[in-house]
This record gives structure tokens, sequence and C-alpha cells, in this order.
């Protein structure tokens, strides 16, 4: 019985045995169809999806190349509005008004507000000078104001006055080349390039343009402001620029002399020198691009820092760096009564819309932002607390900042002061504000085109 039970026993092990091979085997093959079945589909997914993930500095530049293509449309967009805005623009003049000569130590000033008022003191000058004329302008129109000025200069040195001028190429490829060609052999001419030499290409301070304008006399009248040369300058834009009759002027045309005298033939230089005098009033500041200074910036930044009660700003192009931009916001925080003027519109759409990514921040820190509809204002211009003020050419923009060759002057007078105030409160009296509510209600797709734009600030 046991041997019965023992050989039972062992043929069911053996069967069990086999079941398990064949259970095995069969495993195996299912294994091997398996693992068949996935290197197709393995092979299918080759074959239908690329092997590589993007690279992160593939999806960077991919996003790179989108913001840019973006940024091309809305500059498309944006200049063919221009276009159209301007065969409406319909001139109808601006108000202005006329400012009494004031008094600053031993200088005589005279701020203008209107292109024709300057033009004239500017021609009666050149006309009675005896001895040198500098004049120094971005823009020198071949209209009936840049040929009136060229007639000028040409009579007073056909009468043996040195006369000397300088234009920026760049800033004039719109003007006839035939316009400075045909000047008078007896006036000194100079088309400032601010790339000369093939190697200044890998040199970022010769990019900078002169964008100067002064008009020196005789060492003792000089000019300096925001007026370009051009009849649109002398009865259509609203601008400001200053007369300095007196010892300071001796200073303007020692800028005139360096600027010359650094990029003219080494044969051309001007020898004659006027005395330098310190002023602690009046002070000429002037930003030089090859020698990397750029005063005309801390001059803004110091004096908005000691601001006590009120700061107007009037500038053509208000696109500020984030320091003086914090400077700004600072001061309103602190109670200051910060008012910003700008064109409403300028004449360049595209600074406008990346200048007004910059606004949301001004409102929100208190500061008043007030847009000038009239015509299109190009002053560069502040004055603070009644006492300080600056004219000249610098607009408040990276270019202007730290690229461009500038010239500001610095007063310390409540006179002039108080003169820049009321010439601030005309242009103002019927301007646009630009209140926090309106400017956070626009449309969705404006703020976003804006926000597409503001890397551009970096090259404006």
């Amino acid at each position: 019985m046991s041997r019965t039970n023992g050989g039972g026993i062992c043929q069911t092990l053996h069967e069990t045995h086999i079941t398990i091979f064949v259970l095995l085997e069969r495993s195996q093959e299912a294994n091997e169809v398996h693992m068949s079945l996935l290197k197709k589909n393995s092979s299918i997914s080759f074959i239908t999806r690329p092997s590589k993930r993007l690279s992160v500095v593939q999806i960077f530049e991919r996003v790179i190349a989108l913001v840019a293509a973006l940024q091309a449309l809305i500059v498309t967009v944006l200049l063919i509005i221009a276009a159209i805005r301007n065969r409406r623009v319909h001139d109808e003049g601006f108000p202005h008004i006329s400012l009494a000569e004031g008094r600053v130590g031993e200088n005589a000033l005279q701020v203008y507000c209107y292109g024709q008022d300057l033009y004239d003191a500017m021609q009666e000058a050149i006309v009675g000078a005896k001895e040198t004329i500098y004049l120094e302008s971005y823009i020198w129109k071949d209209d009936a104001a840049g040929q009136k000025f060229k007639t000028l200069l040409a009579q007073k040195a056909a009468e043996g006055v040195a006369v000397y001028a300088i234009y920026d190429v760049f800033g004039n490829l719109v003007v006839p080349h035939e316009f400075y060609k045909t000047f008078s052999p007896d006036i000194h001419l100079l088309g400032y390039q601010f790339i000369s030499r093939p190697w200044q290409i890998l040199d970022p301070r010769h990019y900078a343009l002169d964008h100067r304008k002064l008009l020196i006399v005789d060492g003792k009248i000089g000019f300096i402001g925001g007026y370009n040369i051009g009849s649109l300058y002398e009865e259509k834009w609203r601008d400001t620029h200053l007369r300095v009759c007196g010892p300071a002027a001796a200073n303007l045309a020692h800028s005139f002399i360096e600027f010359w005298n650094r990029f003219c033939p080494p044969d051309q230089s001007i020898k004659h020198r006027y005395p330098r005098r310190f002023d602690p009033f009046i002070t000429i500041h002037g930003n030089d691009a090859l020698h990397l200074t750029f005063p005309i910036r801390d001059i803004y930044i110091e004096a908005i820092d000691r601001a006590d009660s009120t700061i107007l700003l009037t500038n053509a192009y208000f696109i500020p760096d984030h320091i003086l931009l914090n400077r700004l916001k600072a001061a309103a925080k602190r109670g200051v009564d910060v008012r910003i003027l700008v064109p409403w519109p300028s004449n360049h759409i595209v600074a406008d819309w990346i200048s007004h990514s910059y606004l949301i921040e001004c409102l929100e820190a208190g500061i008043r932002i007030f847009g000038y509809s009239h015509t299109m204002i190009h002053a560069k211009t502040c004055t603070i607390d009644g006492q300080w003020s600056t004219i000249g050419t610098a607009n408040i923009d990276r270019l202007s900042s730290i690229g461009n060759y500038e010239i500001n002057v610095e007063i310390y007078s409540s006179e002039v002061a108080g003169q820049m105030q009321e010439l601030f409160e005309c242009d103002t009296e019927d301007a646009f504000e630009v209140t926090l509510d309106y400017w956070s209600s626009r449309p969705l797709y404006v703020k976003a085109s804006e926000r597409i734009l503001a890397p551009l600030r970096f090259m404006m």
C-alpha cells in the first residue's frame, strides 16, 4: 500500500514538472513575442517622433526669434499708423510766451520757446560778428531757413570772419549732399561721421552721433538748446533754447573748439582761444563718448535727489534707465511734486510706445504725466525747487545718457527757474493728463504690444 502510494506521488510530481516546463516554455515564447512587439513599436515611434528633445538653447533661440518677429510686426503696423496720421495732421500753431532777459552774475540769459524768435536772434548775432562764428547742428535742412543761415555765414566769411560749421552726417542723410557741397570755400565745414575707419566698427564708442546744437559768436554770445536748423523747427515745433551773453559764452566756444580739433583734418585745427572762467551759477556739461564721460545724466540724478518740493521735467523722448527712473519715483514717494511733460504723440511713434511702458510705474509712484498734443515738443529741460534748471540737447534716453555727444547748461538762478516754471505751466495748461485709471484700462493688446517692444528700450 505504501509502495502504491509512493508510486502515485512520483507520478504526480513527474506530471507537475512537465506542466511547469510547458508553462515556462509558453511564457518564454510570450516574452519573445512581447519583445518583438516592443521593437516594432519602437521602430514605428522612431519614424513618427524625433529621437531628441529640444535643448534649452534651441528653445531660447526660438523664443527670441518669435519675439523679434512680433516686434518687427508691431513696428511695421506702428509706422503705417504714423504715416496715415501724418497725412491728417493740420498745423494749427501752439501757445507760446515771450520771456524777459534775465541776469545771472555777469551774464545775460534769454530763454526762447519759439523758433522764429530764436532764429532772428541767432541771425542778428551772426550779422554782428567781428572775429569768429562757431555753428554746430545735428540737423541742418536745405529749406528756406537752412539756406538763410548758409547765406549769412558765407557773407561773414567773405568779410574775413573765421567761420566754422559742424553738422552730423547721419542726422542729415535725408538732406541732399549737394547742399553741403555748395558751401562757400571760405567756410570751414566739418561733416561729422560716427565711423570713419573700418576698424572702428568694433569699438562701440565710435557709434556716437553729434547731437549738439550750438552757436557762438566772438566768444561773447552763445546759443544752446534743442533747436535744429530748418523751417519745420522755426514755425511748427515747440522747443527750448538759451542765449548766453557774457563770459560763460566762452565755455561754449571751448566746447566747440575741442570737438572740432578732435575730428577735423590736422591742418585745419582752431588755434584761437578764449579765456576760461569758473562760474558757480552757470556750468557747461558735455557728454564725451570717446572718453566715456557722461556727466549730464549725473547732474539730473544729483538734482533729483536734492529736490524738496517740485520737479518739472520736459523731454521729447522719455525712456529713462532704471536708476534715473527709481530716483524720480523715490522723489515722488517722499512728497515731491514730480511732473513730466512729453509729446503726445512725438515724431517717433516707436519711441512713444517704448516710453509708454514706463508710465505705469511713474503713475503708481505718484508722478504726474502730461501729454503735449498741439505739435511736436522737442525740448530737453528741467527745473527743480525754483532754484535749479538745465537746458540743452540731451534727451532722457540711452542714446543721450550714455551714447551721443550732448551738451547741457546747468543754471543756479531763481529768476531763470521762475521763467522755466512759467513756461512749463503754459505748456501744461491745456495738456492731456494721463491718469492711473485711464492708463490701466487700456485694451490688453495695447499693453501686450508695449511689453513686447520694451526690450528695445536698450537701443534707444
